[in-house]
């Protein structure tokens, strides 16, 4: 072989496939380079808005400004109603220890708000953090200020740090039924889990196939028992997805299968049977127990307060109801079928 064909050989451009492989890699290191590069002067910023998020902090923008206010009103009441003590009065112990309960209690009631929505229990924890935040800013200022002893007003400013311990320990008893109601929801996904099947990527629910192995499970089990199958549709799903967009028909989908969930008991069985139907297996429930356990399902559902941002869509369900136990392998056709049929549902 001659010295140029070495050369031309050795110089051969790469096969078509090899030349994609190396661009790809170009690409994915230039992508990965801008990312580092990207997030190095965001790292900071992005810490802070972890912390709180400014999303579910805007939910509760009221209440924020209401205890920013409160502390203002605070301040300008002792400086307008003392007299400022000399600097060599100040006892800085009480000062560090009385100011350090109110930022603590200030940091706790902005963390509470930025990971929680609205409701009684957030109320609670809120306003219980937010008058200990309160009682311990005025206690702090007392230490600054000389307040006439006639006065009793900054005695019930002070008096907000115990009557927000007893507000805050009502907030954490109503917390801890919230987390017993959180748990049971959780073991009523443990059926799947123990299984390892694959999960709806939407719903985190098994699927048909599932079903099918379970509900022969069932049918083997409850030889001469009693299990019932109910279907769910969401009525006027298809439209919802058209106007809001198919991300607001997925978050429908999730609060559906979450409302669902919470209602239902631990032996029951939820799975996302195709599209926006879903599949319940009752197991000890007659056909007519579980017509009525489905209608109840309907009613929390039609309950619910689900918005596409400033808009509420109005969600509601229908069913079909069959007994499962003696079945053929029909049953889920068959029920398909009438669920499809508007004058059998």
């Amino acid at each position: 072989m001659t010295r140029a064909a070495k050369q031309r050989r050795q110089y051969r451009p790469a096969a078509p496939a090899a030349r994609k492989k190396i661009v790809s890699r170009l690409h994915l290191r230039r992508d990965c380079n801008d990312v580092i590069k990207s997030s190095r002067g965001r790292h900071t910023l992005h810490g802070y808005s972890s912390l709180f998020p400014a999303p579910m902090l805007r939910l509760h923008r009221n209440a924020v400004v209401a205890a920013m206010l409160a502390l203002a009103a605070c301040l300008f009441l002792y400086a307008s109603a003392g007299e400022q003590k000399p600097m060599t009065l100040w006892r800085w112990m009480d000062i560090v220890g009385e100011g350090g309960t109110a930022a603590m209690a200030g940091i706790w009631f902005l963390l509470t708000l930025s990971s929680r929505p609205g409701g009684l229990v957030t109320r609670l924890l809120a306003g219980g953090l937010a008058a200990i935040m309160i009682g311990s800013w005025a206690d702090c200022l007392d230490e600054f200020y000389r307040i006439d002893k006639a006065a009793l007003w900054d005695n019930w400013l002070e008096a907000l740090m115990p009557l927000g311990m007893a507000v805050l320990t009502a907030g954490m008893v109503y917390w801890r039924r919230e987390q017993f109601t959180l748990n049971e929801h959780l073991q009523k996904r443990e059926r799947l889990f123990r299984d390892h099947r694959a999960f709806d990527r939407i719903t985190q629910l098994a699927d048909a196939s599932y079903l099918r192995a379970q509900l022969k499970l069932e049918q083997s089990r409850q030889a001469g028992g009693q299990c019932a199958l109910v279907l769910l549709d969401i009525d006027r799903f298809h439209s919802i997805n058209r106007e809001y967009g198919q991300r607001e028909g997925d978050r429908l989908l999730q609060a559906v299968s979450h409302m669902l969930l919470l209602n239902l008991r631990n032996e029951d069985l939820l799975v996302r049977y195709a599209g926006d139907r879903f599949a319940l297996l009752l197991p000890g429930v007659n056909e007519a127990q579980g017509r009525v356990r489905a209608a109840h399902l309907c009613e929390m559902v039609g309950r619910m307060h689900h918005h596409a941002g400033s808009a509420r869509i109005i969600v509601s369900l229908r069913h079909v109801c069959a007994d499962a136990c003696g079945a053929g392998d029909g049953l889920l056709a068959d029920l398909s079928r009438r669920m499809d049929d508007p004058v059998a549902v």
